[in-house]
Order: C-alpha cells, then sequence, then structure tokens
C-alpha cells in the first residue's frame, strides 16, 4: 500500500516509505521530493518524474492545469501536465477544491485581453493552504482561504500572494467561497460604491439570472431598491423574481426599453449592464437625467466608440466602466468585501447560486455554456 504523504509547513519532510527504515525528503524550495530508494508512488494522484541523482533520487511532481497556446475558440483550452509551483517568500501555495469560470477568462482566450502564451486560464478558487514561504504568518498549512484577481487558478495547485489571501469561515463551503468571490465583490462594490443604492431607486439589471445578476438583485433588495431585471427565458425569470426581482422582462419576447418607460416615465436611476455591445444605446434611453449607466461587462461584444454629446443630449448622464481590482486594490478593502459577502452568506442573507460544476478537463464545456448565455448562477471547475 501506498503512504499517505503529509506535507508539513517546513522546508523538509521526512516520510517513511513501505514501512522501510528509508525516508522521503520534501525540499520545498525545489519542490522535490528525495529519497535514498528508488520507489514508485503518486502524489496527488499526479503524474511525477524521476531524475536518476547518484546516492539519491530526486521525484519531481507535477499537476494538471489548462493553458492556452493560441487565442482562440474553447477549442484552445488544453490540459497540460506542469511542474507544481513552489511558495515563494510572501506566497502560499494552495490545493484548489473549486476554480470560478468568468467571462475575463473567455476574454483572455479569445485574445481580447492580452496575455503572454502559454496562459493557464483562471482568476478565481477557493481551496487549503499546502504551504508558505518566509515572511508570511497569517497564513498556515491547513487554512481554508479563497482568492481572486490572480491568473492561474484553471489547476490543480496554484501560488498567490498571502496578503490577497481572504480565510473562508467554517460555514462557507469552497464551491460557495469560490461562487461568491469575484461575482460577490463585484456585487458588492457596483451596489455601494460606484452607484450606492438607496431605498426607493429605479434599478435596471441585465443579466439577472446570471452569476452577479442574481447576487446584485439580493443586494439592492436588501438596500430598497425597486428592480427591473432582463433575462431571456421563463425559466430565469423565475430565478430573477425568487432573487428579489420586482419586474422581469424577457428581451426575447418584448422591448425592455419601451416597457421601461411606460412604467416609469421620470426614467431609472441606475443601469448596471454587463451585457454591452446589445443592450448599451437602450440602457442610456431609459435613464432620468442625470441617471447612471454602469458598464461592467460586454457578454454581447465591446461597445463602440460613441460621441460624448450624446450623454448631454439625453439628459447630463453618467457613464462609468468599472472593475474589481481597483475596489480591492489594498488589503483592507479586500478584506472589507470579502467579509461582507460571506457573512451575508453564512447569515443566510446571500444565496450563491451553484448549480453548473465541470471537472477540470471539461473546462471547454464550461466557456461554451457560458458564452451560450444558457446557465444561470455561477459556473465552476473542480479540480
Amino acid at each position: 500500500m501506498q503512504p499517505l504523504l503529509r506535507i508539513s509547513t517546513t522546508h523538509y519532510a521526512q516520510i517513511p516509505i513501505y514501512g522501510s527504515k528509508s525516508a522521503l525528503f520534501l525540499d520545498r524550495k525545489s519542490n522535490h521530493l528525495i529519497s535514498p530508494l528508488l520507489k514508485p508512488f503518486r502524489l496527488w494522484d499526479n503524474p511525477i518524474k524521476l531524475q536518476d541523482r547518484g546516492s539519491f533520487i530526486r521525484i519531481q511532481f507535477k499537476m494538471q492545469a489548462i493553458q492556452i497556446l493560441t487565442t482562440g475558440s474553447a477549442d484552445v483550452l488544453t490540459l497540460r501536465d506542469l511542474p507544481t509551483p513552489a511558495a515563494g517568500p510572501g506566497e502560499a501555495l494552495i490545493r484548489i477544491e473549486a476554480s470560478g469560470v468568468n467571462f475575463i477568462d473567455v476574454y483572455f482566450r479569445e485574445g481580447r485581453y492580452p496575455a503572454k502564451l502559454p496562459y493557464t486560464l483562471g482568476q478565481e478558487a477557493a481551496g487549503t493552504v499546502v504551504a508558505v514561504g518566509a515572511n508570511v504568518t497569517k497564513i498556515k498549512a491547513g487554512d481554508r482561504v479563497a482568492w481572486c484577481g490572480i491568473p492561474g487558478t484553471y489547476a490543480q495547485l496554484a501560488v498567490a500572494p498571502a496578503n490577497r489571501l481572504v480565510q473562508i469561515p467554517d460555514s462557507v463551503s469552497f464551491q460557495q467561497a469560490a461562487g461568491a468571490m469575484l461575482q460577490g465583490m463585484t456585487a458588492h462594490y457596483l451596489a455601494h460604491s460606484t452607484y450606492p443604492i438607496r431605498p426607493g431607486d429605479e434599478v435596471l439589471v441585465h443579466a439577472g439570472s446570471g452569476g452577479v445578476g442574481l447576487l446584485l438583485t439580493q443586494m439592492a433588495k436588501a438596500l430598497g431598491a425597486h428592480i427591473f431585471t432582463t433575462v431571456s427565458n421563463e425559466e430565469k425569470a423565475e430565478l430573477s423574481r425568487a432573487a428579489g426581482a420586482d419586474e422581469v422582462i424577457l428581451y426575447t419576447r418584448e422591448d425592455f426599453a419601451e416597457k421601461i418607460r411606460k412604467q416609469v416615465p421620470k426614467g431609472l436611476h441606475v443601469v448596471y449592464d454587463s451585457v454591452g455591445k446589445s443592450t448599451f444605446d437602450k440602457s442610456l434611453e431609459v435613464l432620468r437625467p442625470r441617471g447612471t449607466l454602469v458598464l461592467f461587462g460586454g457578454s454581447s461584444g465591446a461597445v463602440p466608440p460613441f460621441d460624448l454629446m450624446r450623454l448631454s443630449a439625453l439628459g447630463s448622464l453618467y457613464v462609468t466602466r468599472p472593475t474589481l481590482k481597483d475596489h480591492i486594490a489594498t488589503t483592507e478593502d479586500l478584506e472589507l468585501r470579502a467579509g461582507a459577502v460571506f457573512n451575508a452568506i453564512a447569515e443566510g442573507m446571500l444565496k450563491v447560486r451553484l448549480e453548473y460544476t465541470y471537472p477540470l478537463v471539461d473546462a471547454a464545456h464550461a466557456h461554451r455554456d457560458l458564452e451560450s448565455r444558457k446557465t444561470t448562477g455561477k459556473l465552476l471547475l473542480i479540480p
């Protein structure tokens, strides 16, 4: 029987093999397992590579990850064996339990956002700390953590700066944490910072049954808004209503701008638009004078250049294109927003819809489902 390998927080770990007097040493700095005997085994079910080092056998273990070698459709996503990363000073090595699938991953895959190839996709995950590097004091091996904004989470293992990791409360699962980290904090800054929602505000949330849409709707409702959402079918409409939407518009059957103008002649206070190209113009048309259009995504494509004088003609409107990274730039902001989201989940005030999970090898399937807009809630990869 193969031994159960447990990695300590030190640079070296001594582990008996097969009950013999020989020992296995883990060199954390070089990320090699070293044994005086040749004993084939597997670590975390990953393939290993043996190197004859004279009196020692050096064993380099690998992990699996999804990379792109070229940009393009979901077909370019490739499952590859890669050397296991090592935690450097100020960093932690984490075993990933769940990784979020987001449109930003699609943008990198398509080449809309530049990246040095080969590139490991994914910027959101939750997992267990395996080891930490030098000068790390707040995080230790065994801690349950979540993070986002650090590339490389479509993988079995990842390295992240320790000061960008957030502790997960015991009452929040790995999948909940991975599902809420990026989208939950996005919804939080949209509702509390970009346009702080006030009681009685008339609000439109596009893609109301999507991951951000469902979370943003719940937050807006808690803040006292009257909420319109747009969705594509009746099944998604039911989900949006359950999240707190007051008026759900099926954009496949009716013109959302025309319906809103009839119901709210004065116009809306704010539109939260993650769709982009196909909704942008009409989103401007439903705003009241000095209303705000928050463009935080582009699932239908990038918004073409437009004349800023239109904002004046439509009533001195405001348009902003915020991103999450600027709202969690400091450790204090990160912990505040993540803490607010996790606490709301733990208390049952915020529900994360986790309907779609995929094995890591099926990342292309997950991307196709996300782009088709057939899914609801959060999509997760499980390594």
